[in-house]
């Protein structure tokens, strides 16, 4: 999108091809409509799916391709029809920065589930015709609705992986009434899904057991998260041990994994939610039938759960496990989640480091 003087007005780092290696990029961004905020960005946390999309894992990738849907900063303008904003404020952009607004789940605030399909906050096509470009840059100019309020006590830094991997298990945590005091809850996976499901978890009372391959992460999950159990899951007799035991299971391993073990592990009625991307789900019906089990999946959530979610992490300080990084580091950061070499999630200083 070329602006009106014919200068670039957004710098930032983009892949040009497959290899999904980022360098610097000038583009630029819309001028800003009646009902647009513009964010000058501070921090953008870093995603699976920059990995992904930078490296054209789907067959779909636009580029040059900015990446970055994990967006945090501070509005710097906005348009004559925007009230829940002003110049200062602190904000966040998630996954997705348009919708059809007309249909049932826009109405219900579930724009994620749009009929027409939400536009991605990278790597899709808007309503004008262009390419959306990610937070992996100095600014985004974006529709008021698909903005949302950082509480000001809260550090910037640390919201960024909120947008994406904090809402992803927050959204069916609440949707599937996870959050009764007393109840149990396992997750499997320690990434940056599974450690917000912890955090969650705690938060709402649940009592908490870790699942992994890895005892190396045992002392983490009982002492930084705070989990209350932990489980190396290829151990047959450990497993068995919390047979019949929980009520939830959040399942964000990404990995091809069975699910029938964990199943079993389910009590009457329980509910499994599969949050991360197998290739493929193997389990029996009887392991779902018998006890009348559940298994559900869910992807990010509406405005409404990620305004909620923000505002209770605040008030709760729960606070994601991250490690901050200049934007020069973003390719190293991208091999290192391609590794599981992250404890938990990446975050570009944006301000500082992108110049």
């Amino acid at each position: 999108m070329a602006s009106e003087d014919g200068t670039e007005n957004c710098v930032g780092w983009a892949a040009r091809d497959p290899s999904g290696f980022l360098s610097p990029y000038k583009f630029n961004r819309r001028v800003v409509r009646a009902d647009d905020v513009s964010v000058k960005i501070t921090h953008c946390g870093v995603c699976y799916a920059d990995v992904a999309w930078t490296r054209n894992k789907f067959n779909d990738s636009k580029y040059p391709l900015v990446p970055g849907h994990e967006i945090v900063g501070i509005v710097k303008e906005v348009g004559q029809n925007v009230e829940r904003f002003k110049v200062g404020d602190h904000v966040g952009v998630g996954t997705y920065v348009n919708s059809c607004q007309e249909c049932q789940f826009c109405d219900d605030r579930l724009e994620v589930h749009c009929v027409k399909r939400p536009v991605s906050t990278f790597n899709a096509v808007d309503v004008d015709g262009t390419i959306t470009k990610g937070g992996y840059s100095s600014s985004i100019v974006v529709h008021q609705r698909y903005c949302h309020k950082i509480p000001e006590n809260y550090p910037m830094e640390m919201a960024a992986p909120l947008l994406c991997a904090g809402i992803t298990v927050y959204t069916p945590m609440k949707r599937h009434k996870m959050n009764q005091p007393g109840k149990s809850l396992g997750v499997i996976g320690l990434g940056g899904l599974g450690h917000m499901a912890v955090k969650f978890g705690k938060a709402f009372g649940l009592n908490v057991t870790v699942f992994s391959t890895s005892v190396s992460k045992k002392e983490e999950a009982l002492t930084l998260l705070g989990a209350d159990r932990f489980v190396i899951s290829s151990d047959e007799q450990q497993m068995k041990a919390v047979a019949n035991s929980l009520d939830f299971i959040i399942d964000s391993a990404s990995g091809d994994h069975p699910l029938e073990p964990y199943m079993w592990l389910l009590k009457t009625n329980g509910v499994l939610v599969l949050v991360g991307f197998p290739s493929k789900l193997e389990f029996s019906p009887a392991s779902i039938i018998l006890g009348a089990k559940t298994v559900a999946g869910s992807l990010t959530g509406g405005t409404k759960d990620i305004q909620e979610m923000l505002d209770f992490c605040a008030a709760k300080s729960i606070f994601p496990e991250v490690e901050v990084i200049p934007i020069q580091y973003a390719n190293d950061a991208l091999e290192r989640m391609i590794k599981r070499d992250v404890k938990y999630r990446f975050v570009i200083d944006i301000e500082n480091s992108l110049k």
